[in-house]
């Protein structure tokens, strides 16, 4: 994959390209990046890219003709275009699964007061990360950036992306590491017990309990299994020792005292 970050910041990137899973993504060449200084496209001579809005107003506004251009210098007929904008669509999970699967996807920062609205004729469709103002698109084009790498194959370990946060309209349930106290909060005792289908169970449990408490939006949208009803049954009934946790607990201390 190729991405292409249009940006009047280009020194902005430079901690994110080379650190962490970006980096080896692409020394593994799973992904391309291409940092495009808007800058580089305008025609004034004193290399301003941005003016007043017509009609007064407040700030500068990112003018038409560096953008445009600097899209124009792209030539892949393939090429997913997509312009950092408030007024744009939330992005998601939903969408990096969507993206991931492009050959091609270039990214507009616009910054300062805004950028001119004739912009949006030349793009394929506009994002924002979140209901807030930044300074500029920059952090939203790192973010979607780095949740469409993840999801290439060979940036990140597959087994990494199952029963992930969203996966399903789900977050993810709780991890621990040892010890097994820390400062008096334990790690539950299931994890130990080696029963791989009451732990899965346990964890399925858990994400169902956080998904309801902190996101109830995703949790209407989730499609219940047999299990999942079951399992929310006993939430709701405050059943946080239902049979099979109690069977998978006891065979666990007899199997750790062998």
């Amino acid at each position: 994959m190729k991405i292409n970050i249009l940006t009047l910041f280009p020194e902005m990137f430079d901690g994110f390209l080379t650190n962490s899973i970006i980096k080896r993504a692409i020394a593994k060449k799973v992904v391309e990046i291409k940092i495009i200084n808007i800058r580089d496209f305008t025609n004034d001579k004193y290399r301003r890219v941005d003016t007043p809005p017509i009609g007064g107003g407040a700030g500068l506004i990112m003018k038409c003709q560096p953008i445009v251009d600097a899209l124009k210098s792209i030539d892949n007929p393939n090429n997913y275009m997509i312009l950092m904008s408030p007024k744009g669509k939330q992005f998601n999970q939903q969408f990096s699964v969507k993206f991931a699967k492009l050959d091609e996807i270039t990214i507009v920062c616009g910054h300062y007061e805004g950028v001119d609205a004739r912009v949006s004729n030349y793009v394929d469709d506009e994002f924002s990360i979140g209901d807030y103002v930044l300074t500029g698109g920059e952090i939203g084009a790192m973010a979607i950036s780095d949740s469409v790498i993840r999801l290439l194959d060979g940036a990140i370990t597959s087994t990494s992306l199952d029963e992930e946060t969203f996966t399903d309209n789900l977050l993810e349930y709780p991890q621990y590491t040892e010890p097994k106290d820390f400062d008096g909060h334990l790690v539950p005792d299931i994890l130990y017990t080696g029963n791989h289908e009451a732990i899965e169970k346990y964890r399925r449990k858990e994400s169902l309990k956080l998904t309801k408490k902190y996101r109830p939006d995703l949790f209407e949208k989730h499609t219940f299994s047999k299990l999942d009803q079951k399992l929310l049954k006993e939430i709701e009934e405050g059943d946080d020792e239902p049979k099979w946790l109690k069977t998978a607990l006891e065979k666990g201390e007899k199997f750790n005292r062998k």
